[in-house]
């Protein structure tokens, strides 16, 4: 944890302090943000208050009274709900305008992780709630030097392997073979080439045709996978970070037919999908290149009108990106303003993805890149699918 860094970020943010609190591990953001071990046993609720000027300050159960001794600052003990009740009441005594991991109407779940009756207890004391969101953001979104040089790392290595499994899927497809190729082969195919560049186990890739490429989180299988043959449409979603502790993914989708040219039709809806893609990142580029801040329904609002005006909105059935990290689905902004109303800014360095699509009941396309950004500048990290792949 870093407390300098903390104050100062509350101190811009306005209010008075950041009150973490947790029981039975429900606020794993709490673990990451404080440096606590996310194996540490807690059977009885702990509070941390982190003013924005001062020395932090502890609550916790007399049983398990050491379990903030890592962290710097003073300590008071309860054992009864009324004596939890007071503690809290003295150690916030001097605040008024508290940050939590909470969301005005759960807009934000990703955040909203402190139950309601604590909300309620904290209001009757007299304390005003507000969102802890774009503080989270700033401490588990925000990249470091080496992470960024991680996430093009990654990078190099997955773009390469797609552009080799085309060719792959051409070879089987034409070398005829007795077995016909399969998606869970591709995939397979995909992940071992993965493995052999150092990339981490464990990630996906999505490998669909036809209709199965309209189920945006479609997962092959051994037992049940589709064959891919001449005529298809294939998507591939691929995603992974390199194999070492606190490396940043990479994670894109792109979309082809096999051994033909794209129908008229298919032709219409990927040139859609390109257009809501780059409309986004456009947004995103102006409003950085011009340091204006940005919050991330604001780009997904932008992709998703080119959409509606080409006639596709109701097959466009989720937000047009997410925050990446350390995970697939980091912590900072996602481009939403569908499944949430995301008013998270988009601040510098940090990674998401932006992945507008349209899911016909035929087929589906997603056209998916990452950005990064930092202060006066975004970028798409890898390259940018300008036409369907011809297989």
């Amino acid at each position: 944890m870093n407390l300098e860094q903390i104050q100062s970020a509350l101190g811009e943010q306005q209010v008075d302090g950041w009150l973490f609190y947790d029981h039975h591990h429900r606020d794993p953001i709490a673990y990451r943000i404080l440096g606590l071990s996310d194996s540490l046993h807690v059977s009885r609720r702990w509070y941390y208050f982190i003013p924005a000027e001062g020395q932090p300050r502890k609550l916790t159960h007399r049983i398990e009274s050491g379990k903030l001794a890592a962290l710097p600052g003073s300590g008071h003990l309860y054992s009864s709900w009324q004596e939890l009740e007071d503690g809290l009441r003295t150690m916030l005594e001097s605040y008024k305008k508290l940050a939590m991991q909470y969301s005005p109407r759960n807009a934000i779940m990703y955040v909203s992780l402190v139950d309601a009756g604590t909300i309620e207890v904290l209001r009757d004391m007299g304390k005003t709630i507000v969102s802890s969101a774009d503080l989270v953001s700033r401490f588990e979104a925000v990249l470091t030097p080496e992470q960024i040089a991680s996430h093009y790392e990654a990078q190099r290595h997955i773009d390469e392997i797609v552009t080799t499994a085309w060719k792959h899927i051409a070879t089987r497809l034409r070398s005829g073979g007795a077995a016909p190729l399969n998606e869970y082969e591709v995939m397979v195919w995909l992940q071992e080439a993965m493995r052999r560049a150092g990339i981490a186990e464990g990630y996906g890739p999505n490998v669909s045709v036809n209709a199965n490429s309209s189920d945006s989180h479609y997962e092959p299988s051994s037992a049940f996978s589709k064959p891919i043959r001449e005529g298809d449409f294939l998507l591939i979603d691929i995603w992974g970070r390199m194999d070492r502790p606190g490396t940043c993914f990479y994670d894109i989708t792109w979309t082809g037919v096999v051994g033909r040219e794209p129908s008229e039709r298919e032709r219409q809806v990927f040139s859609a999908v390109a257009q809501a893609r780059d409309a986004a990142i456009r947004t995103v580029q102006d409003a950085f290149a011009a340091g204006k801040p940005l919050a991330g329904w604001q780009a997904d609002d932008a992709a998703r009108a080119v959409i509606r005006s080409a006639g596709f909105g109701e097959y466009f059935t989720h937000r047009t990106g997410h925050s990446i990290s350390t995970e697939t689905h980091g912590n900072g902004a996602n481009l939403d303003n569908l499944e949430t109303h995301d008013e998270r800014l988009i601040l510098p360095y940090t990674c998401f993805s932006v992945e507008p699509g349209i899911y016909l009941p035929e087929f589906g396309v997603r056209s998916e890149i990452n950005m990064l950004t930092e202060p006066g500048r975004a970028v798409v990290t890898g390259p940018i699918q300008s036409e369907l792949v011809r297989i």
